[in-house]
């Protein structure tokens, strides 16, 4: 069904957008705060929440294109 695939391929994408963009994000949030560089202070849980997220978000957006290529 070409529907499911256009709507796997637009939610991969997505995903994959979000995820890099949440990544690339807190690595700048957290490199002009000083919690990645500075070994005398601890990330934060918000940081590594938020590190968490984006990388499940770019997996997530693996297994969505691996399940539309099962589609053909």
């Amino acid at each position: 069904m070409p529907v499911f695939k256009a709507l796997a391929s637009i939610s991969a994408w997505g995903l994959f957008i979000l995820g890099w963009f949440v990544i690339v994000i807190n690595i700048i949030m957290g490199a002009t705060a000083g919690e990645y560089f500075n070994p005398a202070k601890v990330p934060s849980a918000e940081m590594a929440l938020f590190a968490g997220l984006g990388i499940a978000a770019v997996v997530l957006s693996v297994v969505v294109m691996r399940l539309r290529q099962k589609m053909e």
